[in-house]
């Protein structure tokens, strides 16, 4: 039995009516950039996310870059963020022309580690950019502490957080600016390409709507060079509809990982670890183990999807080689990059499933222990470090 890494059909099968009525009524309306169905969902979003503002875009990575450029961040300024996410993160502070500086992680969450942040920090700093890595809030309450005493902008990367809780308060209105991604794997997902900012502030909220529609202040009018990131009405209309089912859906990812961590609480493999006040919605369920490549290939022989986030940190891509950053530099963002494996976790994900996961998890973790065992006492010490030095050259 096949188990995918997510099931978009599944979904999809339950909302079927609900969707093609809200299409239906943006093809009737021909409004299919801007409108009211733009507007309506802009409304709902802002007000699930408890804020006064939100703005639609055409994916997360505008959403990151324009939201600091209505702050006003670019060349010259520093803008401190972590390594352990995807590369849009840093893409985004690169496209403004400021500098991403890379601080390490927590290694209980994966998430920013705020007492590395004050160690970034110079002169240019003019961001921080944490990111609610698989679900989880970041530590919210220093970093605010920290931008508040060194003036300082918060621009949450809320891409994989869609409805997840920090103390009470939801991600996109624990900072200056919160940016979402709307990718249809996302816990809110649209039928291709989209995503929103959220905000309190009301010139940011102008700003945003300036930069994605080319600077436009009224039709033939531009008061400054923008873009072309508009959140079509048909993408809108789908996510007004899902975003009525998100609260049900998040529960269901939660009861899953309560499943996987149940099935999995004695077998030596770490489980996510979900900071006290944080509500962890898992768009991933994220575990670590040193026996990361065997559990994957039985997995994969079982026909259980799996994936790796991330398995090359920011720090050592290719494309940020010009930033200085060396193997080592950033410790436990690299243990995690070596360690961390991603099993299926969706809202229709079954407890027999989950049993069935954990169980190969289980089975070839304790398969791959008995192998080296073996192959230890096997091997005398004189073959044991000619293998060594074998495997070093």
């Amino acid at each position: 039995m096949h188990i995918p890494f997510v099931d978009l059909k599944a979904q999809y099968e339950t909302l079927e009516d609900e969707v093609a009525e809200a299409i239906r009524g943006v093809l009737n309306s021909a409004q299919f950039i801007g409108g009211e169905a733009l507007a309506s969902f802009e409304r709902d979003f802002a007000a699930y996310c408890q804020v006064r503002y939100a703005r639609g875009v055409a994916n997360g990575t505008d959403a990151l870059h324009l939201a600091l450029r209505a702050l006003g961040i670019g060349h010259g300024d520093e803008v401190i963020t972590t390594a352990h996410t995807f590369i849009a993160t840093a893409a985004a502070i690169v496209m403004t022309g400021a500098r991403p500086v890379f601080v390490d992680i927590d290694p209980d969450t994966s998430t920013i580690d705020p007492r590395m942040i004050e160690r970034g920090l110079t002169g240019r700093t003019k961001a921080i950019v944490p990111v609610h890595l698989f679900g989880q809030p970041a530590d919210m309450g220093p970093i605010k502490d920290i931008a508040q005493r060194r003036g300082l902008y918060v621009v949450e990367d809320a891409a994989q957080a869609h409805g997840a809780e920090y103390h009470g308060v939801r991600t996109g209105a624990l900072g200056d600016i919160g940016c979402f991604s709307f990718y249809p794997g996302k816990n809110l997902g649209a039928f291709g390409d989209g995503g929103a900012i959220t905000t309190n502030n009301v010139a940011i909220a102008e700003r945003i709507e300036r930069l994605r529609d080319h600077g436009r202040t009224s039709h033939y009018n531009h008061a400054e060079i923008g873009f072309n990131s508009r959140l079509d009405a048909l993408q809108a209309a789908i996510l007004q509809v899902k975003l009525r089912r998100l609260d049900e859906w998040n529960a269901n990812r939660r009861r899953a990982a309560e499943w996987y961590a149940a099935e999995l609480v004695q077998s030596g493999i770490k489980t996510p670890f979900v900071r006290k006040g944080s509500t962890h919605v898992y768009h991933l369920y994220v575990i670590a183990t040193n026996k990361r490549d065997a559990i994957r290939n039985k997995l994969d022989e079982a026909g259980v999807a799996t994936g790796i986030h991330y398995p090359v940190p920011l720090h050592l891509q290719p494309a940020l080689v010009h930033l200085g950053y060396r193997q080592g530099d950033l410790p436990y963002c690299e243990a995690m990059a070596a360690q961390s494996l991603s099993l299926p976790i969706f809202p229709e994900l079954a407890h027999d499933q989950v049993r069935r996961i954990a169980a190969i998890v289980r089975a070839a973790a304790e398969q791959d222990s008995h192998e080296k065992l073996r192959r230890q006492s096997t091997y005398s010490p004189t073959a044991l470090r000619a293998e060594a030095a074998k495997e070093l050259r």
